[in-house]
């Protein structure tokens, strides 16, 4: 299990549900957003792994997020949307229910993850933030849900 390390000073974090759980990742990270869901499926790739897409000259790799997490399959409607992410040198497409905002935060104020969070691994988290209007969010670390990527 990965260590959460101790982060200090603001950051600033990209909302989006994953069935009713709603999520954040560190808008660093996020390439750009995509509303275009074509893409070819993959034989013999995980079942999360919901297949490839070109975008622009680049092959980026697509991933059910939510079935990635545990929180059971994204279901593709108007609000579904693909955060591009780089992840070990290639990039990754994130398919996510809806998007929602951008809230800024500060890292002193993010509680641990709790203990007894039901489908996401603990090593998943970075913990839980308010957002403005007092909703909690799930901060993801996108790296750890990814690294294990080949296993």
């Amino acid at each position: 299990m990965a260590e959460i390390v101790k982060r200090s000073g603001s950051f600033q974090a990209s909302c989006f549900y994953l069935g009713e759980a709603l999520c954040g990742i560190d808008i660093n990270l996020i390439q750009e957003i995509n509303k275009q869901i074509n893409y070819t499926a993959v034989p013999h790739a995980p079942d999360y792994v919901l297949g490839i897409m070109n975008l622009r000259g680049r092959i980026v790799t697509i991933i059910d997020f939510g079935k990635k997490l545990g929180l059971g399959s994204t279901k593709v409607t108007d609000s579904t949307r693909i955060i591009i992410v780089n992840s070990q040198e290639e990039q990754i497409g994130l398919m996510v229910d809806k998007i929602t905002d951008v809230i800024t935060g500060k890292w002193e104020e993010v509680s641990p993850p709790p203990a007894n969070i039901k489908g996401i691994q603990g090593r998943y988290f970075l913990g839980v933030c308010k957002s403005k209007d007092r909703k909690l969010v799930a901060l993801l670390n996108v790296e750890e849900a990814l690294a294990d990527e080949g296993n």
